[in-house]
């Protein structure tokens, strides 16, 4: 039998719970991945985004210094596209001004010892990339006609890789 005590302590606790759990599944939502960011370079050696587009749309891109400490996230360059990109591959270089794109940050000097990451976004945010991290040495290693990307295995490990820019336009979309 309950005591008339208990019953409102009772309540208090289910109806914690039930806000708990409410909370629980409307936070840590995250924008939906539906296009796959890459890097490759030109026959100059200048930087390249590319980005491929699998089923809605991409606005833009931003280019950041990659750390697991949020409030040490750095932007050094950003760029927004003329027109929303949709389903297929786009490639823009990142250090110069390029057709069809407008640079919203200029591409800061990149530096060795750092490690950088690129990924795409909508203005509303409805919709994301996945993102890739390289360093210099890795842009050093990229040879035009190449993409280096982050390719996820169907149990959703994660690992660099550098493909034909074929195979990319291909597979990325197809990544976990």
């Amino acid at each position: 039998m309950w005591s008339t005590a208990s019953r409102p302590v009772f309540r208090r606790f289910i109806g914690a719970a039930a806000a708990g759990v409410a909370l629980a599944t409307t936070s840590g939502c995250t924008v939906p991945v539906d296009a796959v960011a890459g890097i490759s370079v030109t026959g100059d050696g200048h930087l390249l985004g590319v980005m491929m587009v699998c089923g809605h749309q991409i606005d833009g891109a931003t280019l950041y210094v990659n750390s697991d400490d949020a409030d040490k996230t750095v932007t050094v360059g950003s760029w927004t596209a003329a027109h929303p990109l949709t389903p297929g591959l786009a490639t823009w270089t990142l250090d110069s001004p390029a057709a069809g794109w407008t640079a919203t940050r200029s591409l800061t000097p990149l530096t060795t010892k750092t490690t950088y990451a690129l990924y795409g976004w909508t203005k509303d945010n409805s919709w994301s990339s996945s993102s890739v991290s390289f360093t210099l040495s890795d842009r050093d290693r990229l040879t035009p006609g190449e993409v280096r990307y982050t390719k996820i295995s169907d149990d959703g490990d994660e690992s660099a890789a550098t493909v034909p820019i074929a195979e990319f336009k291909a597979r990325a979309c197809q990544n976990g």
